[in-house]
């Protein structure tokens, strides 16, 4: 757990309206990846996010940062991953950078095939597709990939699909 949100969150626990931006550079350590998770909970209180879209929001990060920790950067200590949690008008944005090789979505084996079923790995991707409202993998000009996940300000209508 994080001792303080301070950082995140004015003192009534709601992001600054001045505070658009935040972003975090991570080791590529495992312990990287429950921070990540930590943190974006955090962002996503301040927000007003449910208990229920928080953990969501978390485990989707969790998974991201695990996959350009262990895919991207192949889990080597020099390569960094940048987190990055932005705030337009309806949407609360993540954006995860590694400094792998990139990848695309169609080379990523479903999940729910048959073959795959009984594997213990290769679900991270559903995970946040199904966890957030929005979700793209793009590549970077730079190298890497970028991971853009996207969930709904809870203020922005009650109407929010399953998920």
């Amino acid at each position: 757990m994080l001792p303080d949100t301070g950082a995140f969150a004015g003192s009534d626990g709601t992001m600054p309206q001045d505070s658009k931006r935040i972003e975090v550079t991570l080791q590529t350590l495992l312990d990287s990846v429950g921070l990540a998770e930590e943190i974006s909970r955090c962002v996503a209180a301040s927000l007003g996010f449910d208990e229920d879209d928080r953990l969501k929001i978390g485990l989707a990060v969790r998974e991201g940062v695990a996959n350009a920790i262990y895919y991207g950067n192949q889990e080597r200590p020099e390569k960094l991953v940048r987190l990055i949690f932005e705030v337009d008008t309806d949407r609360f944005v993540v954006r995860i950078l590694d400094q792998g090789c990139g990848f695309s979505l169609a080379d990523v084996p479903d999940p729910l095939a048959q073959e795959n079923l009984l594997k213990t790995s290769g679900r991270g991707i559903f995970i946040m597709r199904a966890y957030m409202d929005e979700f793209e993998v793009l590549c970077p000009s730079e190298g890497g990939a970028e991971l853009v996940m996207a969930k709904r300000l809870p203020h922005c209508g009650t109407e929010r699909p399953p998920g």
